[in-house]
């Protein structure tokens, strides 16, 4: 009997125990599978970062790769930039020294043309066109004129008609011809120098001039008779010209 209370006892107990027990267990299922849930959630939401990192990560090398990328194509282009500049600077200078040289060849052509364009003259009450050649070499001829060599005057007058047989220096250059051989006392050839101009351009500005010349020769070479004739011809044909007043003197003298 002793043992059957205790027995029954135990059994109580046991039984008391049991829906505790079976309670227990029961919230250590509940909590696992939230644990589990959670550790799922948490796998998953670890892979969900763990990709966003990656691709993050991913994004962050494209981005460093496209800087790059960027950075280079930025050097290639200052590079290109300097090459470019450097090119512009030679196309420049060679421009100017090609503006340069058109400049000069400009000046040497202007200069040649000079040399040999014809410019206007007005000597001696004509106008007329002479290379700038023919010009140097009737001022060369004056130039000797006036130093009083008239020798070598001669002979530049000379020379300047035989090589410009058609210049409108002629009359001119006749006239002072004349006058430097009757510098030279060569009185022949001063009459026949004079007597060109006066029968080749009679209505010459020299012209009356060169008859005086003409007589003053013939005196000194004491042919009065001719020098009176020659007087008396300019007399009438340039009666208001200064050579005329002289001439009208020079005829009282040689009666």
């Amino acid at each position: 009997m002793r043992f059957s209370l205790t027995s029954a006892a135990a059994m109580l107990t046991i039984a008391g125990w049991w829906p505790l027990q079976a309670h227990a267990l029961f919230e250590d299922d509940e909590a696992r599978k939230a644990i589990i849930e959670l550790r799922q959630k948490f796998e998953a939401k670890s892979q969900t970062t763990d990709a966003a990192l990656a691709e993050a990560r991913e994004s962050g090398a494209a981005h460093r790769r496209s800087l790059l990328e960027l950075s280079n194509q930025i050097e290639e282009l200052r590079g290109e930039l300097a090459r470019l500049r450097g090119q512009n600077e030679q196309l420049a200078r060679e421009v100017s020294e090609l503006q340069r040289q058109q400049k000069d060849a400009q000046v040497g052509i202007d200069e040649r043309l000079r040399q040999v364009e014809p410019v206007r003259v007005s000597l001696d009450g004509l106008e007329f066109t002479a290379t700038p050649e023919e010009k140097r070499d009737f001022d060369a001829a004056m130039e000797v004129l006036r130093r009083s060599d008239f020798v070598r005057a001669s002979q530049a007058y000379a020379a300047f008609m035989r090589r410009y047989p058609d210049s409108g220096y002629t009359p001119s250059a006749l006239y002072w011809l004349g006058n430097a051989q009757y510098a030279n006392r060569a009185y022949k050839d001063a009459i026949d120098s004079h007597r060109r101009l006066v029968s080749q351009y009679p209505t010459h500005l020299r012209a009356p001039e060169a008859m005086l010349a003409m007589a003053n020769s013939q005196i000194e070479m004491k042919d009065s008779k001719t020098a009176r004739r020659t007087l008396n011809d300019l007399v009438k044909q340039h009666p208001r010209s200064e050579a005329a007043a002289a001439a009208r003197e020079r005829l009282a003298g040689l009666r």
